[in-house]
């Protein structure tokens, strides 16, 4: 656990952090714990809006970051759920690959949480698409998904149409990218490499 200090044994995520190793100071016994800040990648937008299937395509094309879906988490320890994700991504990073993590999230989810500090830079993109086509997406899926309810067709158009306009002006801002009229080659070529050029 990356949490534990190797040195004292005890656990703290409140470890300050030196950019100058980088290290993670242990508050009780001060050790200076070496570790690697890796930046972290969040593809995120509205159900139906594509994110699960641009991520299993960037799996097979992305070798240099390890691509997680954070539904995997969905329901369990909702009280901590984007800090769990945090601490898993700070964790599966010390093996020398970055994280791009696919859900719904906004900067305000993983910006104040404690373990941010781990991470060099949090980059956002949402994924978004026309509403129709949002619309006759959440019909599609199968009744277990639970997602072709009038309400939740409504709730995901509005977070579509709100990612539309205030991507940039979150803190930090989004970058936008509307895959409305995109092949999903095309898509996920494009999204791979606005990610290798942050690393």
């Amino acid at each position: 656990m990356f949490n534990v200090c190797p040195q004292c044994g005890e656990y703290s995520v409140e470890k300050t952090v030196d950019p100058s190793g980088p290290y993670a100071v242990c508050p009780f016994c001060h050790y200076a714990h070496p570790f690697l800040q890796q930046p972290l990648f969040i593809i995120t937008g509205p159900s139906g809006a594509g994110k699960t299937t641009v991520c299993l395509e960037l799996v097979s094309r992305l070798h240099e970051c390890v691509v997680m879906e954070s539904d995997i988490l969905w329901g369990h320890n909702p009280e901590g759920y984007h800090e769990t994700w945090l601490r898993i991504a700070k964790n599966v990073g010390q093996a020398g690959r970055p994280v791009v993590l696919c859900g719904t999230a906004l900067p305000e989810h993983f910006e104040t949480q404690p373990e941010r500090r781990y991470f060099s830079t949090l980059y956002y993109l949402a994924i978004v698409c026309d509403d129709t086509l949002l619309e006759e997406r959440l019909k599609r899926r199968p009744l277990w998904r639970k997602s072709s309810s009038s309400d939740v067709v409504e709730q995901m158009i509005q977070f579509n149409r709100w990612l539309k306009e205030h991507t940039n002006t979150t803190n930090p801002p989004m970058t936008l990218y509307d895959n409305s009229h995109q092949p999903l080659q095309e898509t996920s070529e494009e999204i791979a490499q606005w990610i290798r050029q942050r690393l």
